[in-house]
């Protein structure tokens, strides 16, 4: 028993004499941001050879490239009044107070009280009984208390600091997080108002396309009361007009969700800004040109969603060293300075004046088994939150490459349109001349109108689709805040 006990104080001198040496220190791997090497990005080629009369606006307002007023004015109203942003503004302020607690975990603690205190004592209690025995007693007690105490725990292995960097890595990645939850409103704001401009394009296309079935049937009609056509020519000309105007309630049904869509994302009520959009059809707006010459590290660093990935991986690293911490002693300083009197004349007296210091020591000397799986399981943290970030890498690299794609693909399909809609404008002008020379029926010329209208709804859906690809390529790249550098430069 003895030999156990001499054991086990060498063990706690020993560990306290390596404690000392590590009071200027932390245990635990320092952390090394780690390394992403990439190629470039293999269709960057293709959007820098786009050809736009629009110039390439900046990344963090890129909003303004579409020379569109009414598209700032939306993406502004949003980022000012969404109900996601101001939601992810809490989740930063929560992180930061968790830091700042974290923080004063290095320092000493100090409270300050005073109390009082009155008692009538029962004499038939074993301490009233005893008491009553001396001369003098009185049941009536009072006592007058005052003073502050003051605790701290020496952090000798860094586990504090460990933890309190730990919680700052997490509080940037919130702001990160925050950053990214800016990026998605504005995305997705621009895109909602260009499907709304693209649905009301597509609209006042299919409403010339119901006038003009409608003038065909009519027309039809006309002809077989003069027993030029039959009743077959009839039902088919009836056919094309009925299939024309089935196709506007769906149009209606997704210009109502995107309207909806968008008041929401502006922080209101389904109809009550959105609906100003909705009471005029405005143009499409133009493709502005993109910056292709960033290289992936150059997008990594700018992502949100990548700088809280990697701050996340830097506070797993740090609790690694938090749980390497618990291998060593933990020592704590208390101490009280006060007054105590049971008389208020003599309460503030050297008499009264009374201090008391503690030390403690807390080693888990025996409970190194829990210890090594906290470790194992914190360095599992990190191999985990390594490969997440590795994985959201790739995946940025995917998002950039397929809004390339996209984006210079729907641009060469609405090149396609356009010439199409350019040849069947052509087609429909001969038409109306052969008809005035009377070599073909009118028929035939609302036909190719008929033709005309359809490539051009296709023209204005493809428009569209093209505005939206370049605001996914904004968004593939972390546009829409301002970095470090352009608010520096902003303030000087």
């Amino acid at each position: 028993m003895n030999k156990l006990l001499v054991r086990t104080m060498k063990a706690v001198a020993g560990g306290l004499f390596v404690s000392a040496f590590l009071a200027a220190c932390a245990v635990g791997p320092d952390y090394v941001e780690p390394q992403t090497h990439m190629t470039p990005f293999h269709n960057a080629q293709q959007v820098a050879e786009r050809q736009t009369t629009l110039p390439a606006p900046h990344l963090d307002n890129w909003w303004t490239g579409f020379d569109d007023p009414e598209l700032v004015t939306v993406v502004q109203r949003a980022l000012a009044q969404n109900l996601s942003i101001q939601a992810s503004i809490a989740r930063v302020t929560q992180a930061r107070a968790a830091a700042q607690a974290a923080g004063a975990q290095l320092l000493p603690t100090v409270d300050a009280g005073a109390s009082y205190s009155a008692e009538h004592q029962s004499v038939q209690s074993p301490l009233g009984a005893l008491a009553s025995a001396f001369p003098n007693y009185s049941r009536d007690q009072k006592e007058y208390v005052a003073g502050a105490t003051a605790s701290w725990e020496i952090d000798l292995a860094g586990g504090l600091r460990r933890a309190h960097a730990a919680a700052t890595d997490e509080e940037q990645a919130a702001e990160a997080a925050q950053l990214g939850t800016r990026v998605t409103v504005a995305a997705d704001a621009a895109d909602a108002y260009l499907q709304i401009r693209g649905l009301q394009a597509q609209l006042a296309v299919t409403q010339d396309q119901v006038d003009t079935d409608a003038r065909l049937l009519e027309l039809v009609k006309a002809r077989k009361r003069a027993g030029a056509s039959d009743e077959r020519e009839v039902a088919q000309a009836e056919a094309l007009l009925r299939q024309a105007r089935a196709t506007v309630p769906s149009l209606r049904v997704a210009l109502e969700a995107q309207l909806n869509r968008l008041d929401v994302l502006l922080g209101a009520q389904p109809g009550t800004y959105a609906a100003e959009l909705g009471a005029h059809a405005g143009e499409i707006p133009g493709v502005p040109a993109i910056g292709s010459g960033d290289t992936p590290v150059d997008v990594l660093r700018r992502r949100p969603d990548i700088i809280a990935a990697e701050r996340h991986l830097a506070a797993s690293n740090e609790a690694i060293g938090v749980a390497l911490a618990e291998y060593y002693p933990k020592i704590s300083l208390s101490g009280a300075l006060g007054f105590d009197s049971v008389s208020a004349s003599h309460f503030l007296s050297a008499k009264a004046f009374q201090a008391v210091g503690t030390g403690a020591l807390r080693w888990r000397l025996f409970d190194f088994g829990k210890v090594d799986a906290e470790v194992r399981s914190a360095r599992g943290s990190y191999a985990e939150a390594l490969a997440q970030y590795r994985e959201a890498a790739l995946k940025a690299a995917e998002d950039v490459e397929n809004a390339f794609m996209t984006l210079s693909q729907t641009e060469i399909r609405a090149q396609e349109i356009q010439q199409e809609v350019d040849a069947l404008t052509k087609a429909r002008d001969l038409s109306e001349k052969a008809y005035r020379a009377g070599s073909i029926t009118l028929t035939d010329v609302l036909d190719a109108d008929r033709q005309l209208l359809n490539s051009r709804a296709d023209l204005d859906a493809t428009r569209a689709d093209a505005a939206r690809a370049a605001v996914r390529t904004f968004r593939s790249l972390g546009g829409g805040w301002d970095t470090p550098q352009q608010q520096v430069a902003a303030k000087n």
